[in-house]
Parts: structure tokens; C-alpha cells; sequence
């Protein structure tokens, strides 16, 4: 019998991109821009009260999807396809991320 990771060699595992969406957020700051009709605020607040700034557009794979592997450590999509990173002074060392983070 096969090992897993022997079954699993050259095969790529999609994540979910559902997993790196932040939802429910209350725009704060600046509208500095637009995309696709839709307002960029320069900062967003979530339910739990931590803040994202605004550092740029989601990029996408060759299928189209969002390319959640080029994520840094911290980035989140914000539709319609903004990426706010968590800022730094908003946690504090005993804190937990609102989600797992990826390690770069």
C-alpha cells in the first residue's frame, strides 16, 4: 500500500478562497479610490474591532480565481477584489489572528 504523500506527490491542493475573505466590515478613513464601481476606504474595521489598511488589488490565478498563494502574512480580500493587510499596532502578542495566517 501507498503512502498519502506518495499519492499526493505533483498534485496541487486548491485553498479555499472563502478562507481569506473578510466580511462584514465598516469603512473607515478616506475613500481613496475605486474598482469596479465600488468604494476603496483606505481603512476597514471588522466585528471584533481590529483594523486593515488598504495596500492594494487582489491578484488573480491563470483560471481567474483569486490567487490566494501570493497573499503575505497578515492580507485579506475584501470584495469586489481589494487586499487589506491587518495593522501591526491593532494586535497585541497575547491576541489570536481572526483566522489561521499562512507563514511567508
Amino acid at each position: 500500500m501507498k503512502s498519502h504523500s506518495v499519492w499526493l506527490t505533483g498534485v496541487r491542493h486548491r485553498v479555499p478562497t472563502e478562507y481569506f475573505v473578510l466580511a462584514n466590515l465598516r469603512e473607515r478613513g478616506a475613500v481613496i479610490g475605486r474598482l469596479a464601481d465600488h468604494p476603496i476606504a483606505d481603512t476597514v474595521v471588522d466585528a471584533s474591532g481590529l483594523r486593515y489598511h488598504f495596500v492594494g488589488v487582489a491578484p488573480r490565478d491563470p483560471s481567474g480565481r483569486f490567487d490566494v498563494e501570493a497573499l503575505r502574512t497578515g492580507e485579506w480580500i475584501v470584495q469586489p477584489g481589494l487586499v487589506y493587510a491587518l495593522e501591526e499596532k491593532a494586535r497585541s502578542p497575547r491576541s489570536k489572528s481572526p483566522r489561521l495566517i499562512r507563514g511567508r
